[in-house]
């Protein structure tokens, strides 16, 4: 495994539409592992694929210690609720805001396998589902939130 560079905001990558995985091969395979790494050095909570400059639709999220999910070609399927919460962002440094998010989504995915499999997430997950399945249409979380601030 590897470590791979953080985008920061300013790159353009983080602004483009991220394309479908159309075949999960090792070079999928081996950037879904690099990716948990890079999260976990960077002390995240998830990481989608632009955020390391890779245009495809590849998310991984680590909310529970030890419990990795990972998303090829993540979709949105049903939002229940709202929170409105401080965000961050490991591609926005030393920034986080408040934003509006639903509770509760069910998100669909391939996982490494090729199967398809619904999640569902509340709070925290929920947010984390939202936020890293936003990058992979080239969207940050400053771009919707309010009284972004300095991290304290």
């Amino acid at each position: 495994m590897a470590k791979l560079k953080i985008l920061t905001e300013g790159d353009m990558a983080l602004r483009l539409k991220s394309r479908p995985v159309t075949n999960i091969n090792q070079r999928i395979l081996t950037l879904l592992d690099d990716m948990v790494e890079t999260m976990r050095l960077a002390d995240g909570v998830g990481l989608a694929a632009p955020q390391v400059g890779v245009l495809r639709r590849v998310v991984v999220i680590e909310c529970e210690p030890g419990k990795v999910l990972e998303l090829i070609n993540p979709v949105i399927t049903s939002r229940e609720g709202e929170q409105h919460e401080l965000e961050g962002c490991l591609s926005v440094p030393g920034r986080q805001g408040y934003t509006h998010r639903p509770m509760k989504v069910t998100v669909e995915a391939q996982d490494r396998t090729g199967e398809l499999r619904t999640y569902e997430g509340e709070g925290l997950l929920a947010r984390a589902f939202c936020h890293e399945i936003d990058h992979l249409d080239g969207i940050l979380y400053i771009d919707h939130a309010e009284m972004v601030q300095e991290e304290k």
